[in-house]
């Protein structure tokens, strides 16, 4: 039976089966092909999206910009401050507004109730484009990336997410990988996996019961074995840089370093990342903040370098997944294989 997603909102990999998580990377495979053989595409000619961030990034609004042009469709961007969504007006009032006006909506933010509530309240499709709690368009490129860098199946893969365990970043690849019965390893100290949230570890644990997925968390760095992907993320995410001094001394054991590599015990691992990175001191911030006696960077520029390093093909990645999330779920477009 194929696959429908028309009409859908993305909000986390937690609302879609495997079969649909599948579809969508084989969709995203299939229009990087397209892409790359220069054909232009129409599956959303007529359609206007718009684009809503709290939360400034490069990756994201360029990869829904260009997903959306390069198949007809139309973007407006509203940043944080240039509209009066959740200051003269209430969110309900706003999505209702926007589903007037548009075919889709983006949002990229802190909250996962606030993204919930658009997609409750708009009557069109609403992508999720990071919350506080999850980034599922990522997902969707990390596994494509995977599935191009590795020659095995996902469900025999192991990812190890070496820092900040409770963050977003970490409860998405626990979603993903439980979904697709993979192996995660949260791998990070103590203090954070006491905060990791229940309800999302005994979600996922019910799904990995159905999937085969192993889903666990530990401080011992020999679960680093056997590890196909190492994956990073900064240490103090947006708003939260008050708390460098302390993520510094909690997360510098766990930085990713040529070490680290070597503790997997395997030639071939990659190491991802979601972008951006503090590998150098090239970076007003990471300059600034090693002046003051902290290194932020959560992987040594050496291994970000390396011939393990996938991350620019995983940035790329970024765009042809947010055009098969886009396709899928606003879009006219038949797969070829079900053509």
């Amino acid at each position: 039976m194929a696959v429908d997603l028309k009409g859908r909102s993305f909000l986390t990999l937690m609302d879609f089966t495997p079969e649909e998580i599948r579809y969508l990377m084989d969709l995203g495979f299939e229009l990087k092909a397209k892409k790359k053989a220069g054909r232009i595409g129409d599956a959303l000619k007529g359609k206007n999206i718009v684009l809503l961030f709290d939360k400034t990034s490069t990756r994201t609004r360029s990869s829904f910009e260009v997903a959306a042009h390069d198949e007809g469709g139309h973007v407006t961007f509203l940043e944080k401050g240039s509209s009066q969504i959740g200051k003269k007006e209430s969110i309900e009032d706003s999505a209702k507004v926007l589903g007037r006006i548009f075919d889709g909506i983006e949002y990229r933010g802190y909250s996962q109730k606030l993204v919930e509530d658009l997609a409750k309240y708009s009557g069109v499709p609403v992508w999720n484009g990071l919350t506080d709690v999850d980034h599922p368009t990522q997902m969707i490129c990390d596994l494509m990336t995977i599935e191009e860098k590795i020659d095995k199946p996902l469900s025999d893969v192991k990812v190890v997410f070496c820092g900040d365990i409770r963050n977003n970043m970490s409860y998405a690849w626990m979603y993903a990988c439980s979904k697709m019965g993979m192996h995660y390893t949260a791998f990070g100290p103590d203090e954070l996996a006491e905060e990791i949230d229940p309800a999302v570890m005994k979600s996922v644990q019910e799904v990995a019961a159905e999937t085969g997925a192993v889903i666990e968390v530990s401080s011992d760095p020999s679960c680093l074995k056997g590890a196909d992907v190492l994956y990073s993320d900064i240490w103090a995410s947006m708003g939260e840089e008050d708390q460098i001094p302390a993520r510094v001394a909690l997360l510098s054991p766990y930085k990713i370093a040529m070490d680290t590599l070597k503790k997997t015990e395997n030639e071939n691992v990659i190491f991802m990342h979601c972008l951006p990175s503090f590998h150098d001191f090239e970076t007003k911030m990471a300059k600034e903040q090693m002046e003051l006696g902290y290194d932020i960077r959560e992987v040594t520029d050496e291994v970000f370098r390396s011939k393990n390093s996938v991350v620019f093909d995983e940035a790329e990645n970024r765009m042809h997944s947010i055009k098969a999330i886009l396709v899928a779920t606003l879009g006219n477009y038949t797969m070829d294989r079900d053509r």
